[in-house]
């Protein structure tokens, strides 16, 4: 799942070498923190946060087959 949010985000942005996503793994919950330069973050979030969601809305799917959840968090 990580491989899939990296190549995500790195094709949204413009400096594709400065995405970082962490994964930090629970019991039952996945939370994928994903970093990049401040000047990408606007485009990672979208309008009115629709790109974002599309990709939440992804990673819960596939977390969904494992019978977990999935967050994802954008920090600055």
């Amino acid at each position: 799942m990580k491989q899939i949010l990296e190549s995500i985000a790195k094709s949204l942005v413009d400096s594709p070498n400065e995405v970082q996503i962490t994964e930090v793994d629970g019991e039952k919950t996945i939370i994928y923190e994903l970093r990049c330069n401040a000047k990408d973050v606007g485009k990672i979030i979208g309008k009115s946060g629709k790109t974002v969601g599309a990709m939440r809305t992804i990673m819960n799917s596939m977390a969904a087959k494992q019978g977990r959840k999935a967050m994802l968090e954008v920090v600055d």
